[in-house]
């Protein structure tokens, strides 16, 4: 044990961790290795000495007289207090005294009882540190390469220190990986497996993942100066975005959308085409879901609790529930209220440009939803 602090020192900088933290992790191990050799009954201490930088191992004795019911002649778990008297004369009943145990004359099977427990310990503070770092990246995106599929069609994905997994339920519909393709997702889950250890769980069909490269391909958005208020996914066909911007010369929208639709055309190509409805935010959940709704024209929207009851010209019904009701579950999932249609008779007279005037303007909404 010559030198214990040097030791230390080199593995905290091979492994990247914190020497305070390996310090405590050597004298867990050698408590343990004590406790095999020389018995689970008893207490031990451990120091490290910074002038000799060696590791010290003491073992702990209470301080009876012979009339504590629990002394037994021969028992080292305790010492008299006269024999204690002539190590320490200021020693009392109930403290506890300790003698360094030769660490020479543990033998070479507690060496490597002592290995084992240190291989162990180390082992465990690397995965808790990993464990620490990726549960604060839960919610981000990451890519790595495709190390293997296995028989359920998992994909395990190298990135960094750790090999992460993209279940099949997670994956885009129609999506399909070979080793050695790059693939990006976002960080839904981690854990730590008593077997196997750090377990990262990626998806691809979460809408954090549209938010994420959103923020990767938007410099406003990852700049905070355009903010995403909520998003809803089907994964791989369509997909709603509600946008607020906190600059008053940034178009929350135009910015997002991009030049030509540049930018919304490249998250869109990463999750296989996905069409991505961006929507300027409302505090007002009115004029919120009918933005939502769109290309759908409303005549009304009534709050109940949590239910919108959204009133329309029949006309404009197949728009609102959208092919296969995708629209209406999507600004349902965007809004998080429950939406019921109603349809009025005849046709929609409200040209596009009216009702983009008056999603944009609350006072021109008062004749739109009925003195709002």
């Amino acid at each position: 044990m010559e030198k214990i602090i040097d030791i230390i020192e080199s593995i905290a900088h091979e492994k990247g961790l914190n020497i305070k933290d390996v310090q405590e992790t050597v004298r867990v191990a050698l408590t343990k290795t004590a406790k095999r050799v020389y018995g689970e009954e008893y207490e031990y201490g451990t120091e490290i000495d910074k002038d000799t930088k060696t590791l010290k191992l003491y073992q702990k004795v209470l301080v009876v007289d012979e009339k504590d019911p629990r002394y037994v002649q021969g028992d080292e778990k305790f010492v008299l207090i006269k024999e204690a008297k002539e190590v320490d004369p200021d020693i009392e009943i109930g403290d506890e005294l300790t003698y360094e145990l030769p660490l020479d004359n543990l033998g070479r099977t507690a060496a490597a009882t002592l290995q084992r427990e240190l291989e162990y310990h180390i082992q465990r503070l690397i995965e808790n540190q990993l464990f620490e770092k990726y549960k604060n990246m839960i919610g981000k995106s990451v890519f790595g390469t495709v190390a293997r599929v296995d028989n359920e069609e998992s994909t395990f994905i190298e990135f960094e220190e750790i090999k992460a997994v993209l279940p099949r339920k997670n994956r885009i519909k129609g999506e399909k990986f070979k080793v050695g393709n790059v693939v990006k997702g976002v960080i839904r889950k981690v854990l730590i497996d008593k077997v196997n250890g750090i377990y990262v769980e990626l998806s691809r069909t979460s809408p954090k993942f549209l938010e994420s490269l959103l923020a990767m391909e938007v410099p406003e958005i990852k700049d905070e100066l355009i903010i995403i208020n909520s998003s809803a996914r089907i994964p791989g066909e369509r997909a709603k975005v509600a946008l607020t911007s906190l600059h008053p010369n940034i178009d929350a929208v135009g910015a997002t959308v991009g030049t030509k639709g540049v930018r919304i055309n490249a998250v869109s190509k990463e999750l296989h085409n996905e069409n991505i409805d961006c929507i300027e935010y409302s505090s007002v959940p009115e004029i919120f879901i009918s933005r939502a709704l769109a290309p759908a024209i409303i005549s009304n929207v009534k709050i109940e609790g949590n239910k919108a009851i959204v009133t329309l010209p029949s006309d404009q019904k197949s728009k609102a529930i959208g092919k296969s009701g995708i629209n209406i579950r999507l600004t349902s999932m965007l809004v998080g209220m429950d939406i019921e249609l109603v349809e009025t008779e005849g046709s929609a007279t409200t040209s596009n440009a009216d009702t983009n005037e008056a999603q944009r303007d609350p006072n021109a909404l008062k004749n739109l939803f009925g003195g709002l």
